[in-house]
């Protein structure tokens, strides 16, 4: 079974800062560091692009899983996708999409995955709103980030 669900995330911040920060290793570490999250292998640090990989190792469920994940698409600032290459799930693709809303910045996530270990009933009650827990805690973490004080760039 097939199941997706979006999430909309609003940011006073231009596109191009949240596109950018979204691609943050070391952000998304900190956005799941409840789960203990780290990278393992691939980019573990800094900015991922286009073509690389990340493993991500967590305990979910109380299960430590291992993750590989690959950005497919890249198109700077409006939107990337990222991919299982290998993991627990058939198949797990999320993409985030960034579009300008008068001030604000619009991040649509969209996580459309297929699991083999949860049957067509524990993946709509249990797992999908797990994720999507996640999902929303990661954008929180990201539009924090944003509000901090950041270096001036003059000297």
């Amino acid at each position: 079974m097939t199941a997706t669900f979006t999430e909309v995330t609003r940011a006073a911040c231009a596109p191009e800062e949240l596109f950018t920060l979204s691609l943050s290793i070391d952000v998304h570490l900190a956005s799941m560091a409840r789960s203990g999250e780290r990278a393992v292998a691939g980019v573990t640090s800094g900015t991922i692009g286009l073509g690389e990989t990340v493993t991500w190792r967590a305990r979910h469920f109380g299960v430590v899983w291992t993750m590989t994940s690959r950005i497919t698409a890249l198109e700077h600032p409006r939107r990337f996708v990222d991919e299982q290459v290998r993991g627990p799930f058939r198949s797990f693709r999320h993409e985030h999409r960034f579009e300008r809303d008068g001030d604000v910045t619009v991040m649509t996530d969209v996580v459309t995955l297929r699991s083999p270990l949860f049957g067509p009933i524990v993946e709509p009650l249990m797992l999908r709103p797990y994720l999507q827990r996640l999902i929303r805690a990661r954008n929180a973490v990201l539009v924090a980030a944003l509000s901090e004080p950041r270096p001036d760039p003059t000297p």
